[in-house]
């Protein structure tokens, strides 16, 4: 169920490029592990989705946001989307660590739990001697051709475990109340997607004006209503096109588009292809 595979030297690196299935809570992007060189460089570059490395040994550096962190066996550091950053290798001891690109719902309020952020990069355990992370995430690599629903499981458990191992982790109590209000909102859209709603129509159900509501929703998701919402829709649009014959003015209807144009436009932005490429690329079958 792996799209693409590269294994191009089993002593030096491993990495899969997972298959393009969506999810809500978490969708893997890609997912290995590296034994560096020494003074191995990656980037400047920009990311498109949350990247998380963890050391499995050795050492190296973060550079990011006019800031430079030195790391070492048994800790790790986030890149959040559109951060740009430069990672080395040490020259006498090159690290040798694994990582997992990902997103979704649940990533980002697992993120936010763990304490990591664009400006608090640096995962640090509360146990050393505890490998836990580590395990979990050279699993996913050495299961990388399961199937996407099983590693996202294993996806959901690393988040877990990253949350309760981290020594930033805020705690869930101080935000019980926002809490609230938030998984009001995501209920509302789960139910309502489907229809032309609003975000001042989110926010009244949840009970909130819309500038505080946009406010700690974006605190808590790291996106806006309106980008959440879109990216909710247009998922559920990819769906059907890849499982269904629905015509695409119906499936546009079906995540809250009466205009075919409008519909098409939105999955674009938010895919890069028009639905009908998108349907011809990943369609299955149906008998």
């Amino acid at each position: 169920m792996i799209k693409r595979r590269q294994m191009q030297d089993e002593k030096k690196f491993r990495f899969y490029v997972a298959q393009d299935d969506l999810f809500i809570d978490l969708n893997l992007v890609q997912f290995g592990w590296e034994k560096c060189a020494p003074l191995h460089q990656f980037g400047p570059a920009v990311r498109n989705h949350f990247l998380f490395h963890y050391i499995i040994d050795g050492k190296g550096s973060l550079e990011t946001n006019g800031q430079k962190y030195f790391l070492k066996k048994g800790q790790g550091f986030l890149l959040c989307p559109g951060q740009i950053s430069t990672y080395y290798a040490d020259p006498d001891d090159p690290w040798y660590y694994t990582w997992i690109e990902f997103d979704g719902l649940r990533a980002r309020q697992s993120l936010t739990l763990a304490g990591l952020s664009e400006q608090q990069p640096i995962y640090t355990s509360t146990d050393p001697a505890r490998h836990s992370l580590q395990d979990y995430m050279l699993q996913i690599v050495n299961e990388g051709e399961r199937s996407p629903i099983r590693l996202t499981g294993m996806g959901m458990i690393l988040l877990d475990e990253l949350v309760q191992t981290s020594m930033t982790r805020i705690q869930e109590e101080k935000k019980s109340l926002r809490d609230f209000y938030m998984r009001e909102a995501i209920n509302y859209i789960e139910e309502n997607y489907m229809h032309d709603i609003s975000i001042e129509e989110i926010a009244d159900v949840s009970g909130l004006n819309r500038s505080y509501f946009s406010r700690i929703f974006k605190e808590a998701f790291s996106v806006s209503p309106q980008k959440f919402l879109l990216q909710y829709r247009m998922t559920k649009a990819a769906d059907l096109l890849k499982n269904t014959k629905l015509p695409i003015h119906e499936i546009g209807r079906s995540v809250g588009y009466d205009n075919q144009l409008h519909f098409s436009r939105a999955f674009k932005t938010t895919f890069g292809i028009a639905p009908s490429s998108y349907r011809d690329e990943h369609h299955i079958q149906i008998l």
